[in-house]
């Protein structure tokens, strides 16, 4: 028997649906604002030339990228009350976990980028007298963040991807709410097709416009 293709459970229930894809999106927000701040000051720490500050920093950076990304989930989780007394909500924890390791992805986006300007830029900037502050700000970034756009632009897809942990936690992101409507109306493939367009929708709309800034920008470079 051919299964019977019902979407009028998803159109009754859009309201649950459009709340979750709200939480989602501002976790994938803060979540992106959080891993840049600290994996800014952590590439900075990788490229201070200080075993004082880059070993640190080196030994954050590879415990966060070879973990799993759902055993942070539950150890800002059920690990933090447990272990210190401090108990976190569901939205504090998933972006803790979301931040704090993004920023080690983040950061490796960052040193990349501004290792792969040639050394012969630096060199220039000392000769005219540069700072390191203003050689960074007016010769390096510049010319880095060029090289930094598509790998940053896809590990902001990744971050928003993982934002569907935080239903593990009973946080009210799309997933959870998919799960909400799926438990009242036992239409599973109807709801999580919808959920699958929404996120190719929502994350192929974004890479259109991040190519387009990018041939922009590679445009501007070369005048």
């Amino acid at each position: 028997m051919a299964y019977v293709w019902d979407f009028s459970a998803v159109s009754r229930n859009a309201d649950i649906l459009l709340d979750g894809l709200g939480h989602t999106l501002i976790l994938s927000l803060s979540g992106i604002a959080v891993g840049v701040a600290c994996g800014g000051v952590l590439a900075a720490m990788r490229l201070s030339g200080r075993r004082v500050l880059s070993w640190p920093a080196l030994a954050f950076i590879e415990f966060y990228r070879n973990t799993p990304p759902l055993v942070h989930f539950f150890w800002f989780f059920y690990g933090l009350p447990m272990a210190f007394g401090l108990t976190l909500p569901p939205f504090a924890a998933a972006l803790a976990a979301l931040g704090i390791q993004s920023s080690a992805f983040f950061a490796e986006v960052f040193r990349g980028g501004i290792k792969a300007v040639e050394r012969g830029q630096w060199e220039a900037g000392r000769a005219l007298g540069l700072s390191r502050t203003r050689l960074m700000r007016r010769i390096i970034l510049p010319q880095a963040a060029r090289r930094m756009a598509a790998p940053f632009v896809e590990r902001s897809f990744e971050l928003v991807k993982t934002t569907t942990l935080a239903a593990a936690l009973a946080f009210h992101e799309i997933i959870y709410s998919a799960m909400v409507i799926v438990t009242t109306t036992y239409r599973p493939l109807e709801v999580y097709t919808v959920v699958a367009g929404i996120f190719f929708v929502i994350l192929f709309s974004a890479s259109q416009v991040a190519e387009w800034l990018e041939a922009r920008g590679r445009k501007a470079g070369a005048r």
